[in-house]
């Protein structure tokens, strides 16, 4: 694991401070490398929906189309998560 050095302003130190005592991160890094994953789940999040939003319509919304969603959500949630 390689090593970045940040600077910050003392308010956004005090609010990363607090953000580890009030969550139960161990250190900072961990903080800030929990921010970076969750932004990377979001930017994921949102080319999939511009990608379906593009898309043609595949269907009708009925209750067998969001039950086959529900099981690929529980496949894909099975999966270990690379780290």
């Amino acid at each position: 694991m390689s090593t970045m050095n940040i600077s910050l302003p003392d308010s956004l130190r005090e609010f990363v401070d607090q953000q580890v005592a009030a969550a139960g991160y161990g250190t900072s890094s961990e903080y800030v490398r929990d921010l970076i994953r969750r932004d990377q789940e979001r930017l994921r999040l949102r080319a999939l929906l511009l990608e379906g939003a593009a898309s043609a319509p595949a269907g009708e919304a009925d209750d067998k189309y969001f039950a086959g969603l529900r099981n690929r959500i529980k496949k894909s949630e099975a999966k270990p998560r690379k780290k």
